[in-house]
């Protein structure tokens, strides 16, 4: 019988890699009980016959995607679903009364047609869009307390707004100069099979992808112009690792005056003070994304060259988790008027 105090989630998508590692991380969270897993394409089966892992840990088969069946035995859903399909599925799931925490881009832009364009699939109603809390725990936290609806920011976007964020606040960069180079791991692509993943041209290769073209370029930019209060464009260039997990984010931009590494370690330690999931590294120190990989943390480092007036900062998470998963779950703790970090504070896995 579920407890007064436990709230009971629905994860529609759980055959995909968000969804089962909300799966992994919900099982330790101390206020909520899964009440149904489902899938679309898996219906019936048990969950464990896609994910051996989850045998004898998640027992349940796969339920079919019926907002009013899963209004019957949830309070929230995690929508860990494609773009193109949330657009579809998460007005019938607020319909039916059901808080919705949406992991796919459908609502984290407010202009549909910039969606549209970046994204060729229909946009969502202005209405949805509009009422869509857009849920980078670190920056607008207090924006999602006691909504019903939040849109999940995206992986490469929380790694480098995380990383730009107090920066572009303080007015210390050149918002006109930025250039992001970014780097993710395989799993970024997804569980499904394709040339993109494939082992034989991922193995002992790196390369470039969607140049310019990325769908969170306007992520990046809506949000960076909305802290700013101007208009920002950047060049973002995203690349595949071969590895399973972790974002890197490297970001170079002009100085705006004579700041140094202590100086933006101290702006970004006050920025940052009190959120426990951003760890600020050392002078001279810069992360990696093995030192967060399972975690839920963003860790962030610099570097100032005064001979180009430039600043280089770098910032990685892991993107199943912090990109993902656990950004969800801190969502939802926030949501809920719950410790930020509940059912979060694990040590990342290493080596």
């Amino acid at each position: 019988m579920t407890d007064t105090n436990t709230l009971r989630v629905a994860i529609v998508g759980s055959t995909g890699y968000g969804g089962v590692e909300l799966i992994r991380l919900l099982q330790s969270h101390p206020r909520v009980e899964i009440t149904s897993v489902i899938s679309s394409s898996s219906a019936g089966a048990p969950i464990s016959d896609g994910f051996p892992h989850l045998t004898n840990i998640v027992t349940r088969n796969l339920d079919v995607v019926n907002p009013a069946e899963i209004a019957e035995v949830a309070d929230l859903v995690f929508a860990a679903t494609p773009s193109g399909v949330s657009a579809k599925l998460v007005p019938e799931l607020l319909e039916v009364g059901l808080k919705v925490i949406d992991l796919s881009g459908d609502f984290r832009l407010k202009d549909g047609g910039i969606y549209e364009q970046w994204y060729k699939h229909p946009a969502p109603s202005a209405e949805l869009l509009e009422k869509a809390v857009y849920g980078l725990c670190e920056v607008f936290g207090e924006e999602v307390r006691d909504v019903d609806f939040i849109s999940n920011p995206g992986c490469y976007p929380t790694a480098t707004l995380l990383g730009l964020i107090p920066a572009i606040s303080a007015g210390w960069i050149d918002a006109s100069s930025l250039i992001i180079d970014a780097k993710s791991g395989v799993s970024g692509s997804g569980r499904g099979t394709s040339l993109t993943s494939h082992y034989a041209e991922i193995n002992e290769n790196f390369k470039a992808y969607k140049v310019n073209k990325h769908q969170h370029i306007p992520e990046v930019e809506q949000v960076l112009t909305q802290v700013a209060g101007e208009p920002i464009t950047v060049t973002f260039t995203t690349h595949l690792v071969p590895m399973t997990r972790g974002i890197m984010s490297t970001m170079y931009a002009t100085l705006n005056g004579p700041y140094t590494e202590e100086d933006f370690i101290e702006l970004y330690r006050q920025y940052f003070k009190d959120r426990r999931f951003v760890r600020i590294r050392e002078q001279g120190v810069w992360p990696a994304t093995k030192e967060v990989s399972g975690s839920n943390y963003c860790d962030i480092g610099f570097a100032v060259d005064a001979r180009t007036n430039r600043v280089t900062i770098i910032s990685v998470i892991d993107n199943v988790v912090k990109g993902a998963a656990g950004q969800a779950i801190q969502n939802l703790n926030l949501m809920m008027g719950w410790e930020e970090s509940l059912g979060l504070t694990f040590t990342p896995i290493y080596p």
